[in-house]
């Protein structure tokens, strides 16, 4: 079949630019043919190169003693003792789920989920991260329904638990939502797989589903703003299989087992390309292939399509050649295909043939190393006008929690996580909907935690501040259990990088991450960014979401009590009343305005450690963040059924989100040894109140919880169901 001929106009549909081409033409000292311009196309987009935010992303701490793997591999990998490890990433899935949401949502699934088995691990938990637009935009329902299917669907039939989350809803997303999907796999330390081919002449086998025509051209869409084209790029979002994975899953883990994997790889963004690519210069070798022996389900496929087809359940491995037969069976017997697609070679060379037709000749290593990186302009944030205190609203505090309550933002979503099977596997602890998801490690005392957080409105106000306290809230998430926090993955969600003001947002975001992640001991292990999240020209908030994996243990270190009628409320951490940015004031007084709050890294760290050490004494646990004291105290007294009691009514103590904040709640003596003990430590402490009876009251104001807790549940599915 004849190539076209590159055209300016091929050229930009490509996604790369005049400059981009003529470097092309230098390294390659020729004109590329079609094949060969979508393979740079493929290697040198944004979501594969990460050419606008490499030079940001190196400042990020990624090291520590705990640390296996970090960056760079298809998953962090991070030691838990005993010889095992917790391998995890998260990844977004954004601009194919506004497209197309339940296969966008179903596939971003599939993809994390094989990014953790590629490297040798079982997946034991998942989590995801949704933003949409506001809930009477007229497409936020479709999303919903349709992101909200997609996960569920492909999760509970792969048959991996949804331990955690969060979804939020603000107008910044009604043209882009955001779908960041999360995965952790259990491995032996000694059993990890790695993607650098080693060996020259080693055969190249693919592994998996057959290659399709969807997806074609998938990561160079990712790579771009929407616009009233929308619905021709419908075509480029994958087609998802859970029970194929499923299959896929167990082959691998089964051939892993034979000693015929000397590296292998996932087929995700950019397909058998950027595999390929990753493979060879990861081990300094070369790649040829043969493009006939491909698997495929359509006819007539062209080289072109078959390098950038992003189909699903697909992964490449080179292979030990004397153990070919042994693992051809084991994936004939799960009926997967299984094929020599190519092999390694000494030159520096990416060959593929077709037929007879040599369709592309590229340096391999030149192709992967010398992708565009762009040193963006950017500009800070102007710093946010405080709030003073005449602009400080006042409301009772029941109405106040009432409004709160009433919002999909702070109502209950377990219209969302109902739809997700959480107990699986039969290792849950703690299902989603309160503090962080808690999972055993399977045949041992020991218990892992997951949580995801950022608050987008305290990242627009303050970058800097704002990544420092999408850390610090996953932090506290984790230790509100009885968790150490082990490391982060971080799924950084923002506009166009060539608008100074956006790349200004992530510059910052990223300082904040960055500092608080080298205080917290909780280094980056693996990540993903996801820029152009605009249509029209509009962009999303900026939304840096931090998944951190934290370590219990011993199942009787964990904090995983509720609150019972004569409890004790604790509240540790300092009270000043910050309203800037805060949940109170956007939800119910529809003002987005003042400073993110200050995050005190000293004081996250001394007030973290003294909640672990003193586990014993505390029977439940909850972070103060969005909605203050007011909003964890009705969560801890409406999942323990039992009324709350605060002393204070003033707005400020009820709903501000000052930081380094925890509730406890505990019997009388307990609470008398845990006052004496912050003493001894420098942590603020303080009553405010019991738990008790069947009402919820604010100072003088009350209502009963039964009321609440029926606006609190009915809201979400009175709006989406």
């Amino acid at each position: 079949m004849t190539e076209p001929a590159i055209s300016q106009d091929i050229i930009s549909a490509h996604g790369l630019s005049p400059d981009e081409y003529e470097r092309i033409l230098e390294i390659m000292g020729r004109e590329p043919t079609f094949t060969e311009l979508g393979i740079f196309s493929a290697m040198w987009n944004e979501h594969c190169s990460y050419k606008s935010s490499k030079k940001w992303l190196r400042t990020l701490p990624t090291e520590g003693p705990q640390v296996i793997c970090g960056p760079g591999e298809n998953a962090g990998v991070v030691d838990i003792g005993d010889g095992q490890a917790v391998i995890f990433k998260m990844e977004s899935h954004n601009h194919p789920s506004y497209i197309e949401p339940y296969q966008g949502a179903a596939t971003g699934v599939g993809g994390i989920l094989r990014d953790v088995f590629t490297m040798g691990a079982r997946p034991i938990a998942a989590m995801n991260s949704l933003s949409f637009g506001e809930k009477d935009h007229p497409k936020t329902r479709q999303l919903v329904h349709g992101v909200v299917e997609g996960v569920g669907g492909y999760g509970n039939c792969f048959g991996v638990p949804t331990v955690g989350g969060e979804v939020r809803f603000d107008p910044a997303y009604n043209g882009n939502c955001l779908v960041n999907a999360f995965a952790a796999g259990l491995a032996d330390t000694d059993k990890i797989f790695y993607s650098a081919a080693s060996g020259v002449g080693m055969p190249v086998v693919y592994l998996g589903a057959k290659t399709g025509r969807d997806g074609v051209g998938g990561a160079t869409m990712a790579s771009a703003e929407f616009d009233d084209s929308i619905e021709e790029k419908r075509p480029t979002v994958q087609v998802g299989d859970p029970f194929t994975e499923k299959r896929l899953m167990e082959a691998t883990l089964e051939l892993m087992g034979t000693g015929a994997v000397i590296s292998i790889q996932d087929m995700g963004a950019a397909g058998l390309t950027c595999s390929a690519v990753e493979m060879g210069d990861k081990g300094g070798l070369g790649v040829k292939l043969q493009l006939d022996d491909v698997p495929q389900r359509e006819p007539n496929m062209t080289a072109y399509e078959m390098m950038l087809s992003e189909s699903q359940e697909r992964m490449l491995m080179v292979l030990k050649p004397e153990l070919e037969a042994e693992a051809r069976a084991v994936f004939e017997k799960w009926d997967l295909d299984f094929a020599i697609v190519g092999e390694t070679i000494a030159e520096d060379r990416f060959i593929i043939m077709h037929g007879d037709e040599l369709k592309a000749d590229l340096p391999l290593a030149t192709l992967s190393g010398s992708a565009p990186e762009y040193d963006r302009p950017w500009v800070a944030t102007p710093p946010a006008e405080p709030l003073t205190d005449e602009d400080v609203p006042q409301i009772d505090g029941i109405d106040g929690l009432k409004a709160l309550l009433a919002t999909p933002n702070y109502a209950a979503k377990q219209w969302v996580y109902e739809q997700y099977d959480s107990m699986v596997m039969g290792d849950t602890v703690r299902n989603p909907g309160f503090g962080a998801g808690v999972t055993r490690v399977h045949g041992t005392p020991k218990l892992l935690a997951f949580t995801s957080d950022v608050t987008p409105r305290y990242v627009m106000a303050n970058p800097e501040m704002g990544g420092k306290q999408a850390v610090a809230e996953a932090y506290r998430n984790l230790t509100a259990v009885g968790a150490t926090p082990l490391a982060s993955t971080d799924n950084l969600n923002f506009g166009n990088p060539e608008k100074p003001e956006i790349m200004g947002q992530f510059v910052g975001a990223i300082k904040g991450i960055g500092e608080a992640v080298a205080a917290l001991d909780m280094p980056i292990v693996s990540g993903n960014v996801s820029l152009y999240n605009e249509t029209d020209g509009t962009g999303i908030l900026p939304t840096p979401t931090i998944a951190a994996v934290g370590l219990i243990s011993d199942e009787s270190r964990a904090i995983l009590g509720t609150a019972r009628e004569g409890h004790v409320a604790l509240l540790i951490g300092t009270t000043e009343g910050h309203l800037g940015q805060s949940a109170l004031l956007a939800e119910v007084f529809n003002r987005v305005e003042g400073d993110a709050p200050a995050v005190d890294l000293a004081a996250e760290k001394l007030h973290g450690d003294f909640i672990r050490d003193n586990f014993e004494w505390i029977t439940a646990c909850l972070d103060l963040s969005d909605g203050g004291l007011a909003l964890a105290a009705f969560e801890m007294a409406e999942a323990s059924g039992v009324g709350v009691q605060l002393d204070s009514d003033d707005t400020k103590t009820l709903f501000g989100e000052d930081q380094a904040r925890y509730l406890i709640a505990c019997n009388f003596d307990q609470a008398e040894a845990l006052m004496l003990k912050a003493g001894q430590a420098g942590v603020p402490i303080a009553s405010v109140g019991k738990f008790t009876g069947t009402d919820v009251w604010f100072g003088n104001s009350s209502a009963s919880l039964e009321e609440l807790q029926t606006l609190y549940r009915s809201s979400f599915a009175d709006t989406f169901a």
